[in-house]
């Protein structure tokens, strides 16, 4: 709907903009078009033009509505852009919010599994690997409360950092990531057509 109101502010000024130009090609119509030289042509000398100066300003007069509305239209389309600009920044930082939440309930589930599990290896394996189990689920813990602690923003920076200082790891980690989603999606896809 916004994108129809936008085009209706445009409409004025294009038509405007039409008769301007209309008349402008009425007026350069009437010159004469240049034939080719000739040895007469050559040896006469060219009159002096006249000023044209009212010409111009009469097309200046003209042009000024067009001028006006163009202005106007740029500062409306300026603030229409930072109100996208503001809703999609807010709502990415709300889905943002909202996924961060939901991976560190996930990772404390994780965390809780692993240490539950944790003594069911010490009597099947042995004591060691069960306290390797616990050790690995204190880290998991340990993580998920850093992520709950962090803002969105502190993340989004801190993922910067690790870029600038390493972008071979970081390039190598995307491409990691970007297969695992692709097949992912494949697994998805041959589920369905099943």
């Amino acid at each position: 709907m916004e994108r129809f109101l936008f085009a209706g502010c445009w409409q004025g000024t294009i038509e405007e903009g039409l008769l301007i130009m209309v008349e402008a090609k009425k007026t350069a119509g009437k010159t004469t078009t240049k034939k080719p030289a000739t040895k007469k042509a050559a040896a006469k000398k060219a009159a002096p033009k006249k000023d044209t100066s009212e010409k111009r300003t009469a097309r200046a007069q003209k042009a000024a509505p067009l001028k006006a509305g163009a202005t106007k239209a740029a500062a409306t389309k300026k603030d229409t852009t930072g109100d996208f600009k503001d809703r999609a920044l807010t709502k990415a930082k709300s889905a943002a919010s909202q996924g961060k939440e939901r991976t560190g309930n996930a990772i404390e589930n994780l965390s809780r599994m692993i240490e539950d599990s944790a003594k069911t290896i010490d009597d099947n394996v042995g004591e060691k690997y069960g306290n390797y189990a616990r050790s690995a689920a204190d880290a998991v813990s340990s993580f998920a409360e850093k992520l709950n602690g962090k803002e969105i923003d502190d993340m989004v920076e801190d993922a910067r950092g690790f870029v600038r200082k390493s972008p071979a790891v970081a390039i190598g980690a995307a491409a990691v990531v970007g297969f695992l989603v692709s097949r992912l999606i494949k697994s998805g896809m041959d589920d369905r057509d099943a």
